[in-house]
């Protein structure tokens, strides 16, 4: 769903600009300025499932289009990795820095020592 800015912050539904419902709908940005989106599923937006996209305005200098011959490309997508739960007698370790993660890591071998 497309909706105004405080229509974002509260998450409500009840009447947005405009309604995307294919899964694969495509959108079209033409002013510069914020946008904003969310999905409309209950309690989605809450969980977080929104978007506030900032259309910056291009300097007066910036080329209409891109130079002849020229091909752009996208940025690269970062990759995610999605921890795994494990048996809960498990033992994981976190790389962490500082002394906290020293104690942590104490404290865990103690208890897989002690168990």
């Amino acid at each position: 769903m497309r909706v105004t800015h405080s229509m974002y912050r509260a998450c409500n539904t009840s009447s947005p600009l405009a309604t995307y419902s294919t899964g694969n709908d495509s959108i079209k940005i033409t002013t510069k300025g914020h946008h904003f989106f969310f999905c409309g599923v209950p309690g989605h937006c809450q969980a977080g499932q929104k978007v506030d996209i900032n259309v910056l305005r291009l300097p007066e200098t910036a080329p209409a289009s891109a130079p002849s011959g020229s091909t752009l490309s996208p940025p690269p997508v970062p990759s995610v990795s999605v921890p795994v739960s494990s048996p809960s007698n498990a033992l994981t370790l976190k790389a962490s820095k500082g002394n906290f993660a020293k104690l942590g890591l104490a404290i865990t071998v103690l208890q897989f020592l002690y168990q």
